[in-house]
């Protein structure tokens, strides 16, 4: 069983930054391919970041590249997301997501099968 746990999250001004962390409670989380997703009020979730767990490779969603960090303390079994320069378009609720133990699949949405219960964030003009 897998439970993720989001935190960070809030209201904050256009260009300013937060970082989002996830508690998993998973006893072999370092081999496991982590994400975060995003949906925004009356739209569709939609894929933000990811990280495998073999190398470290992250892959980023267009609109958050150069603004966006995934990245992994696997001592702590948390995943982060660092955010600068946030925008309003990035207002969202933030959901955490843990792929399958040992896969190297990371980038695809049928490749994560867990999620947490989000957090929100709040970006405003």
């Amino acid at each position: 069983q897998v439970h993720l746990v989001e935190s960070g999250g809030g209201l904050v001004q256009a260009g300013a930054s937060l970082r989002l962390a996830c508690a998993a409670s998973i006893s072999t989380f370092s081999i496991y391919p982590m994400g975060w997703y995003r949906r925004a009020p009356g739209k569709e979730r939609e894929f933000v970041a990811s990280i495998a767990w073999s190398n470290g490779r992250t892959y980023y969603a267009d609109s958050v590249k150069g603004r966006f960090t995934i990245s992994r303390d696997n001592a702590k079994s948390t995943v982060y997301l660092q955010m600068n320069s946030l925008k309003p378009e990035d207002t969202a609720v933030y959901y955490c997501a843990a792929g399958s133990s040992g896969s190297r699949d990371f980038t695809r949405d049928s490749d994560f099968a867990s999620w947490g219960q989000g957090t929100q964030v709040t970006v405003s003009s």
